[in-house]
């Protein structure tokens, strides 16, 4: 997930700062007017924005580089905290309201807060989704969610879905992250359309078939019941375990919280065989049935990115917990909790809030303690990344890494893989500006 969505921010700043990019990964990134619209009101946050500096952010949780996660990253903290009853500061929920633009809209970061938003602030539906499901749980911020759920309801696509960026081809991912979004302030996604089509229709587009009713697919297929984050260029669809476990708690409506004992019954069918029917709900039991099947035999998901096939994708299989307990598998959730229990430590330490919170999250939709995890309190290792915290002791948390190919967490730190999703980036970038310069132009949306 953080690495699809670092390369997606790293896309969008490009073509802010002038590098323009057609991209053919998926990122969607279309006329600046529908994805950077201009702000056209005064800025109606209550909250005080934090004055240009250099400085790290004050309120801010993490101590790293907030330009590709700064929203997000914030709003899984805000959740995680009030998932256990953890009330955080006003000044993290400050620091989260300053970065709303005046149209309702967040971008991943703005260094500037007190600066207007405008066509060169890259907004995008992640960051403004995930801001909505912290502000509805802390509570008291109506107006600021509500405002943020309008752009959102602006800018979605005919199909029914939402991509990286306004206007974008509709992703998996996005169009999951913004059903969350709509169910925390009360909307039924369902209702929510656009020329006929609900953001079910965009995930359904996206499914895999299951086959007849046999595990893997009738076909035979490992794939089948999976999800893939985008069709490609001629229209085939591959399974994508990150896109997958965001799809499964998308169709059954749900958000990043899932609430223990969520799922009981809605396991109607066995989880050794897929759904006949296509409705979200069957459609998430496919998912489910595929994400069990694709958890090697310690319990984690692989990492998807190219060449690290043996690699251990810790918080995919974070999310993958939650889709399963969402889903009603939690017969399933064992071996991923356990493997995760053994070897999260040094990933979480790395990676920051986020991953502290998508643990939070994995525990809490199994019915565990996330303040007893394998011995360990994430509650308390979540708060000492906190904007007065930072975590130079890694002593205490379990770091028994031994899957082929990690040496300690995920063999390479964030920042690595910020610089792998740059560098693809990069890459795709060229080659989308060469395309669009040809004359290969998107339609508007």
């Amino acid at each position: 997930m953080n690495v699809r969505r670092s390369a997606a921010v790293v896309a969008v700043l490009a073509v802010t700062s002038g590098m323009g990019t057609g991209l053919g990964t998926g990122l969607g990134l279309g006329p600046a007017s529908a994805a950077f619209a201009d702000d056209t009101a005064p800025e109606a946050s209550t909250a005080p924005s934090a004055a240009p500096s250099q400085a790290f952010p004050t309120g801010l949780y993490g101590t790293t580089d907030p330009t590709y996660d700064g929203v997000w990253r914030q709003s899984l903290t805000l959740l995680a905290l009030d998932t256990v009853g953890e009330k955080p500061g006003a000044g993290a929920v400050d620091w989260l309201v300053g970065q709303q633009c005046a149209n309702g809209a967040f971008a991943a970061y703005r260094a500037d807060a007190t600066a207007k938003c405008d066509a060169k602030t890259p907004l995008d539906t992640n960051s403004t989704a995930a801001a909505i499901q912290a502000l509805a749980a802390v509570g008291g911020r109506d107006a600021e969610a509500g405002r943020a759920v309008r752009w959102l309801k602006d800018h979605q696509n005919e199909d029914g879905g939402w991509g990286y960026t306004a206007g974008g081809p509709s992703d998996a991912n996005s169009t999951s992250v913004v059903i969350g979004a709509l169910a925390a302030v009360g909307d039924a996604p369902e209702k929510q359309r656009k020329d006929g089509n609900s953001p079910y229709d965009a995930l359904r587009s996206l499914a895999l078939p299951c086959g007849d009713g046999e595990t893997g697919g009738g076909s035979g297929t490992k794939d089948g019941g999976a999800f893939a984050y985008q069709p490609d260029k001629k229209g085939g669809l591959a399974a994508n375990a990150d896109a997958t476990a965001a799809a499964v708690l998308g169709s059954l409506g749900e958000g990043f919280v899932v609430e223990a004992g969520r799922g009981e019954g809605k396991g109607a069918a066995s989880f050794d065989d897929c759904a006949p029917g296509d409705a979200p709900e069957d459609l998430a039991h496919n998912g489910a049935v595929h994400l069990a099947g694709a958890l090697t035999a310690d319990g984690y998901l692989r990492s998807s990115l190219a060449g690290a096939e043996d690699q251990p994708d810790h918080g995919n299989t974070a999310d993958a917990v939650v889709a399963l307990a969402a889903a009603g598998d939690l017969d399933a959730t064992g071996k991923p909790l356990s493997w995760l229990r053994k070897n999260y430590g040094v990933w979480a330490a790395k990676a920051g809030p986020a991953a502290y919170a998508q643990l939070v999250f994995a525990a809490h939709a199994s019915g565990g303690d996330p303040r007893d995890f394998g011995g360990a309190d994430l509650v308390a290792q979540l708060r000492e990344t906190g904007p007065a915290g930072d975590v130079d002791d890694y002593s205490s948390v379990p770091h028994e890494d031994t899957a082929a190919g990690d040496e300690a967490g995920e063999g390479l730190g964030a920042g690595a893989w910020w610089g792998i999703g740059l560098g693809l980036v990069v890459v795709a970038a060229v080659v989308g500006f060469v395309l669009m310069r040809v004359g290969r132009k998107r339609p508007g949306a």
